[in-house]
């Protein structure tokens, strides 16, 4: 790791889950959910203060609305969050037929399209039903497509600056994949692995991309954030963090070089939580000397 490179905890509240990392830029706040906690967090760098939704059940993402507010992922729905009246109203259900499915991770293609990700309910951190999980699609006019089917833990994705190439990780099969993507139909294809994860490096969770095509992935168990060239698949470098539950990151700050991951506590028992007493705090990488990209938003 280069020497420039600092790891600081910045917001200090314990998450159970914490994961799904937005900037918005309109607001230059930190948006995260804490999955098990129930809530969505909006963090202030410049005031160090933190805003709160309760959700009343599993939230596995949100994500800015073009009409404002935002949309989240809570339990098998897709609800509109109104922050200024802290209420949420159910949009559209996914997975009705696997009522103890739950949403995951979920992201904004580049012209406004929401993928998102389900998985079975978790017998502990990590330990689910297997291929219990899918990956949707849902449009503006909330038309919702299935993808992929048999999916053990719907996680990380992202898209290439040329928006031609879909990234995606399904974290049990311990690979970050590629798709064919084409951003007019949604329609993805061509599925192939371009990295496996190595010894040590435990389970791939959240992703994001910088502007160069490169890929950030977090590492569950693995106590790091790894750099990845999926043209060469070659790591590039790996960041280390002060806790081992490391679930996402994504890029913020004023200029998008500041590298922003969320960590998770659960699981852990009372000696691991003295060894990593950071456990579930959200932490902001600084000196990697990339840059990321502005987040999309929904346009439904």
């Amino acid at each position: 790791m280069m020497s420039s490179v600092k790891v600081e905890s910045v917001v200090k509240s314990s998450a159970l889950i914490g994961e799904g990392p937005v900037w918005e830029e309109s607001e230059q706040m930190l948006m995260f959910v804490d999955i098990a906690g129930q809530k969505i967090h909006r963090w202030s760098p410049t005031t160090n203060q933190i805003q709160s939704v309760e959700t009343g059940d599993t939230v596995g993402f949100a994500v800015p609305r073009r009409l404002g507010g935002y949309v989240a992922g809570v339990g098998r729905s897709i609800v509109a969050v109104d922050w200024s009246t802290q209420t949420m109203t159910s949009l559209v259900e996914v997975d009705k037929e696997k009522p103890n499915n739950r949403l995951n991770d979920g992201k904004v293609d580049p012209i406004g399209r929401l993928l998102a990700g389900t998985m079975g309910k978790e017998v502990r951190p990590a330990e689910v039903q297997r291929q219990q999980g899918s990956l949707f699609s849902v449009t503006s006019d909330l038309t919702v497509s299935k993808h992929l089917s048999q999916v053990d833990i719907s996680n990380g994705l992202d898209w290439s600056p040329d928006q031609k190439t879909f990234f995606y990780i399904d974290s049990l099969c311990l690979t970050v994949d590629a798709f064919d993507y084409d951003s007019n139909t949604g329609l993805i294809g061509n599925r192939r692995v371009v990295y496996r994860m190595e010894e040590g490096e435990g389970l791939p969770d959240g992703m994001t991309i910088d502007v160069e095509g490169r890929l950030w992935v977090a590492c569950y168990n693995g106590g790091r954030v790894i750099n990845i060239d999926p043209v060469t698949g070659v790591r590039l470098q790996a960041v280390s963090l002060p806790v081992m539950k490391t679930t996402s990151c994504c890029f913020g700050g004023p200029d998008y070089s500041d590298l922003y991951v969320t960590s998770a506590s659960l699981g852990l028992d009372q000696s691991e939580l003295r060894q990593q007493p950071l456990a579930g705090h959200t932490f902001r990488v600084t000196g990697l000397g990339v840059k990321g990209r502005p987040s999309n938003s929904f346009s439904g």
